[in-house]
């Protein structure tokens, strides 16, 4: 049986670029892990696809989902749902892969619950107003919705204490490469690691 897979999860404010940073990492030759889409209940964006940015779903059938325990996690934000589907994740740890969760910080800290274990990597903007004006530059929401996106990323900014490692997002190709450099530290540690020799030594 192979080893457990790394459950490695990225998030941060809304508008910090987790969607960039997450994209960049997998065209990377050395990604060697699987992503796990995240489910919500917004609407599609323009150039979005159902099944590859998120799984679309409606509020009814994501509530089903929660009622009957489906869900690795899942929260309501800026009055949509958004979540990751709990049999996929696990089939593929199980399968020795890992698994990479690019999710909001509500929902991490579910997983932080279930999942103690995993990378929990807080993606960070350089500045507030660096964020406000990515958020802005979007041109997808309206002003009574970005200013409440700024209310919760104040707030989310001040859970980053809850996360093992803290990556600020200035340019995209040093938060890769912080990222991937954490993810090759963790399948290092000691007690990741130390369990399949002492089962060496038992065999001896």
């Amino acid at each position: 049986m192979p080893e457990r897979g790394l459950l490695i999860v990225l998030s941060g404010p809304s508008g910090v670029g987790k969607g960039t940073v997450r994209k960049a990492i997998f065209e990377s030759p050395e990604s060697n892990f699987e992503y796990s889409i995240s489910m919500t209940t917004r609407p599609m964006r323009p150039g979005e696809v159902d099944g590859v940015d998120y799984y679309f779903r409606s509020k009814k059938d994501f509530e089903e989902m929660i009622k009957n325990g489906e869900m690795l996690e899942y929260a309501e934000y800026v009055g949509n749902y958004y979540g990751t589907p709990l049999k996929y994740v696990n089939q593929t740890l199980d399968r020795g892969k890992d698994v990479f969760l690019e999710i909001e910080v509500q929902g991490a800290m579910q997983v932080r619950e279930k999942v103690p274990e995993g990378v929990f990597i807080f993606l960070t903007p350089p500045d507030l107003s660096e964020l406000k004006h990515r958020i802005t530059g979007r041109g997808t929401d309206a002003p009574e919705v970005i200013d409440e996106r700024m209310k919760v990323a104040r707030h989310e900014i001040e859970m980053m204490a809850t996360y093992d490692y803290a990556v600020v997002n200035d340019k995209v190709a040093d938060a890769v490469e912080k990222i991937q450099d954490i993810i090759r530290s963790e399948h290092c540690r000691v007690d990741r690691v130390i369990g399949k020799y002492l089962k060496m030594i038992e065999e001896l």
